[in-house]
């Protein structure tokens, strides 16, 4: 008995100490509820805080300068494009090649004269034309989205190089050519095959890198009086011509590309100078530039645009002008600020490549011109836009600009991916300018009969 009261009374104590715990532990309980309830105010007042502040400096743009030149009568920003650099509103909604895996091309095999003989001249894959050799060869290695089978196609790819028949006067491309044999070809796969007569060539893709796309001609007039063959009206054109007004030349399903580079070529120049290198020239030209040109049926090269700029800024410092060919001009770009990029006898120029490639600062003289990958490439934010009549004010431009923006430009210019999706290579890199072409095709897959087909079904 005494054994058991005594057992008994650390029960009495143990309780009273349990007691006085849950009574404890119920203030504390309390106590905590509370600063949980005061921390999640305060860390949710702090998050709200925090994106607020976020979302505004994230969506305020950076403004570049915009002035009058005094004495002129209109605004030089009113002609020269100095856009805001706000890049959560421009960005590249790259696809990942993955998701072309659904997109399928068959390229048609045609006899050797219709491509591989022209490739005994060299000249022919590494000239300003030769995208078509360039386009041909990335589908061929491009073995997810081939296909050999044409019946599971949604487009056919014809293989006519018609830009290397270079003439033996001058050793520029003659295309008088062009039109017999891409209808020779026509006929070819007429004939032997029932995917061009089933949709009357609507899903099948030509290249035309040439001055005036599918008109082949590089005179103006004489491509628009010529205008496009009636054989190639339904088809899509890869095509360097293009304008942002309504022209003959591209009045047909196209794709706007640039004109070809070697991407060897410029990864050469750039092992010897870094495209953040020093820059020692401010502005560079060399080619052609006419002190009299020639009247050729009531055309001047260049609307003499380069003649003007030939004697306005021959002998200024601030510009080096060179009239003729040196094979190393790319060390020059390399080492210039504002490479200047006016129109030849067509708007678009391989000076447009060149110069962003090897970091210049492209300086666009050519009213009206449409620029290639738009969607990829924020032109506005790496290049200047000059208007053919402010020829004049080119040195006061470009200083103003070389005063304010330059270093937005020109790390907007930088960016690798810029390049890269101007740049065809031999096997296709994800955003390179094959990528893009694939890219722009993907978005006409309306064009695909074997598409048409299935959701008629």
């Amino acid at each position: 008995m005494e054994m058991a009261s005594e057992l008994q009374k650390p029960k009495k104590n143990n309780r009273g100490f349990y007691v006085k715990m849950r009574i404890l532990h119920k203030g504390r309980q309390h106590e905590k509820s509370l600063f949980f309830k005061y921390y999640k105010w305060v860390l949710w007042f702090s998050f709200t805080l925090y994106f607020l502040t976020s979302f505004f400096i994230s969506n305020k743009p950076i403004p570049l300068s915009k002035t009058r030149v005094s004495g002129s009568k209109s605004s030089i920003a009113s002609r020269v494009l100095f856009e805001s650099v706000n890049k959560t509103s421009h960005k590249s909604k790259h696809k990942d090649p993955a998701s072309f895996k659904d997109l399928k091309i068959y390229i048609y095999e045609l006899p050797s004269e219709y491509n591989e003989d022209w490739l005994s001249n060299k000249r022919c894959s590494n000239h300003l034309f030769a995208s078509e050799v360039a386009i041909h060869r990335a589908l061929m290695n491009t073995y997810d989205l081939r296909t050999f089978d044409p019946y599971e196609a949604d487009f056919f790819f014809v293989p006519v190089y018609v830009a290397c028949n270079f003439s033996t006067v001058n050793g520029f491309p003659a295309i008088g050519h062009a039109r017999s044999l891409l209808s020779s070809a026509i006929q070819l796969i007429s004939t032997n095959y029932p995917f061009w007569n089933r949709s009357l060539g609507f899903d099948h893709i030509f290249v035309a890198s040439h001055d005036y796309g599918a008109c082949f001609h590089a005179m103006e007039d004489r491509a628009i009086d010529d205008g496009i063959p009636e054989f190639l009206k339904n088809s899509i054109i890869l095509q360097t011509f293009g304008v942002n007004y309504k022209h003959p030349c591209q009045d047909v399903e196209n794709v706007l590309i640039p004109p070809y580079i070697p991407p060897e070529s410029v990864r050469k120049t750039l092992e010897k100078a870094p495209l953040t290198g020093n820059r020692d020239i401010m502005v560079f030209f060399r080619g052609k530039m006419e002190v009299h040109p020639k009247n050729i049926s009531g055309k001047f090269y260049s609307k003499r645009v380069r003649t003007e700029i030939w004697r306005r800024y021959n002998g200024d410092r601030r510009f080096y002008l060179q009239r003729h060919r040196f094979a190393g001009y790319q060390s020059e770009i390399v080492r210039s600020v504002f490479c200047l990029c006016p129109l030849g006898w067509a708007p678009w120029s391989p000076r447009l490549v060149e110069s962003v490639a090897l970091g210049c600062v492209p300086v666009i003289i050519a009213d009206g011109i449409r620029l290639p990958f738009s969607s990829a490439v924020n032109w506005p934010e790496i290049s200047l836009t000059v208007s053919e009549r402010d020829v004049g004010m080119l040195g006061r431009i470009l200083e103003h600009v070389a005063a304010t923006n330059l270093s937005t430009i020109q790390k907007n210019l930088w960016d690798p991916a810029v390049a890269r999706a101007l740049l065809f290579n031999d096997h296709m890199k994800e955003g390179d300018a094959t990528w893009q072409v694939l890219d722009s095709l993907y978005n006409k897959l309306d064009r695909s009969y074997k598409r048409s087909r299935v959701s008629s079904q």
